[in-house]
């Protein structure tokens, strides 16, 4: 390609389905950061956390699938959570895998994260009214199943 041809690079990123939703996920990402601070825990981390909570125990695998999260990626976000002592490793079902679980730290945390995750929620919920925010998450649904079947 020479690189002459394609002059137009603010119409690609303008146009850019990665590019402009990475954009929008910094943002969110970052005022959720700021938000969850007196939590200790970043946006990020409290996800990981609300989701294994939402479960005894829970697998890699399982976890990597539900969050559409590569395994390795996935364990490289899990280990600050692990040494922080808000999460466990335990024993899976299965024996070759590896299962996570919420220590009491990790559920003390997560009291203290879920009323300034509230808030902060529903800041971007009145944001954006609630129509709109809820066309929002069908529509990143919808995105989501679309790419993953690519």
């Amino acid at each position: 390609m020479d690189f002459g041809k394609h002059k137009d690079f603010k119409m690609i990123n303008s146009r850019c389905s990665c590019f402009n939703l990475r954009k929008v996920t910094r943002v969110v990402t970052q005022y959720f950061d700021r938000a969850l601070e007196p939590a200790g825990i970043r946006a990020t981390q409290y996800t990981l956390l609300i989701s294994m909570a939402a479960y005894n125990a829970y697998t890699l695998t399982e976890m990597a699938h539900n969050l559409l999260m590569d395994r390795t990626t996935l364990t490289r976000n899990l280990r600050p959570l692990e040494k922080m002592g808000l999460i466990d490793i335990c024993e899976a079902k299965d024996k070759r895998s590896k299962a996570y679980l919420l220590t009491n730290k990790g559920r003390d945390v997560i009291v203290q994260a879920v009323p300034l995750w509230e808030k902060a929620q529903v800041n971007v919920e009145l944001g954006l009214g609630l129509e709109r925010y809820n066309r929002l998450l069908t529509e990143l649904d919808a995105t989501a199943n679309v790419i993953v079947n690519f």
